[in-house]
Order: structure tokens, then C-alpha cells, then sequence
């Protein structure tokens, strides 16, 4: 077994993507009206969608929370995994981009097992742990602000089920967070929160190179 990680270049790439199940026509849509987006970059990876798809099934997920909408592109991939009285909590505090995104949402059939909160997601996130819900949450997605990821995921460790899944994006910020000459705040921001992620002995946890560094974390 090698120890080395295969270089991914355009073309396997697009190897890799004419090897899986294609995307739905809706999916495909969303991600080139994003692409015009000046932050398109902020969407994920159809490789990381197909992987959330892949795992809500294999989790047999039901209650599930996501902490940045964008554009709606990871709620599609995980809604059409989820049973038909699955749900997500959809955390984002822009009305212009999730307004993209419900209309996918509506146009594929899934709005009714998406449950968007436009607020900021720590007070969205408050308010369940003080509705009692903590520890109901089989899954969950990060893929916000970078500097909160710490305050998102301590709130969301509480509010998922143990075995539950902590899928969390940008964990390698395009190579910058081992860039000692880097040190912008959300870098930084980055660098803590793997580090603390690395030291939770709370958690089983792997980093994966796909896209720009997806981690998961599952709740012992």
C-alpha cells in the first residue's frame, strides 16, 4: 500500500465524475447559475455532495443540521438521501443566496425536508439545545464562517446522538493552514479548530483530501 496520495489532476477528475452515478439535472443547474456567483468558490465539490449523499444513506440519517446554506447545493445532497420524514435544520444568515436555494429546493421536490433559519446559526443552534433537543441529531454539515467553527461544532457535539456524524468543510484552506507565512483571521481560525479536533478524545475523526479538506467526526 502506498503511503502517498495520488496527485488529482483535471482529467481524473473528470475520470472520477464520469465513474459515479450523475448527478440529478437540478444539481447540475444549481452549480452553474452558483458559478456565476463572484464566491462560487464557497460551493462544494460534486465528489463532496455525492459523499454526503453516500453517507446520509449509509447512517440511515433522519434528523439532520447544516451550518451554511450558500446556495443550497449540500442540502440537496443530503435531503434526497434522507427518508421521505427526514429533516435539516438549514442555518445561514443570507437571504439572497438561500433565496437560490429554496427554489432548487421547491423545483426538486425536497423543500418540505428542509427547514431554513435565517439567523445567525449559534442562536439557532441555542434555541434547540434549550428546546431539549440535545443529543436527537444523527448527522451534521459545517461550512460557514471559519471563525466560529469552534462555537458551531461545541453546540452541535451536544445536540448529536452518540455514533452521530460531524461533517465539517474547507478543514485544509487551499493549502494556507500549513503556510507559517499565512495568518489572515481565518486561517488561524482553521489551525485551532483542527487542532482542537485533533485532541478530542471525545470523537473518532479523519481528515479526507477531497475538495478543499473535508472532516469527519463521529460522537463516541
Amino acid at each position: 500500500m502506498s503511503s502517498q496520495h495520488i496527485q488529482i489532476n483535471d482529467a481524473l477528475v473528470g475520470y472520477i465524475r464520469s465513474m459515479t452515478h450523475a448527478e440529478p439535472d437540478y444539481m447540475v443547474r444549481l452549480r452553474e447559475e452558483t458559478l456565476r456567483d463572484p464566491l462560487a468558490r464557497m460551493q462544494i465539490t460534486p465528489e463532496q455532495g455525492a459523499l454526503l449523499s453516500v453517507l446520509t444513506q449509509l447512517g440511515r440519517f433522519k434528523k439532520t443540521i447544516e451550518v451554511g446554506v450558500f446556495t443550497g447545493y449540500s442540502s440537496l445532497a443530503v435531503a434526497r438521501a434522507l427518508p421521505e420524514n427526514g429533516k435539516i435544520i438549514a442555518c445561514d444568515i443570507n437571504e439572497q443566496w438561500t433565496s437560490i436555494a429554496r427554489r432548487y429546493w421547491k423545483e426538486a421536490g425536497l423543500d418540505h425536508k428542509i427547514d431554513l433559519h435565517l439567523a445567525p446559526a449559534t442562536n439557532t443552534l441555542d434555541a434547540m439545545l434549550a428546546n431539549g433537543e440535545a443529543g436527537t441529531y444523527d448527522f451534521a454539515f459545517i461550512d460557514a464562517d471559519k471563525p466560529n467553527y469552534g462555537n458551531y461544532y461545541d453546540r452541535i457535539f451536544e445536540l448529536l446522538k452518540p455514533s452521530g456524524l460531524i461533517a465539517v468543510d474547507n478543514v485544509l484552506w487551499y493549502g494556507r493552514v500549513i503556510d507559517p507565512a499565512v495568518n489572515d483571521e481565518e486561517t488561524v481560525a482553521l489551525r485551532a479548530f483542527n487542532e482542537k479536533l485533533s485532541k478530542d478524545d471525545r470523537i473518532w475523526i479523519t481528515m479526507l483530501a477531497i475538495g478543499d479538506g473535508l472532516t469527519l467526526a463521529v460522537k463516541k
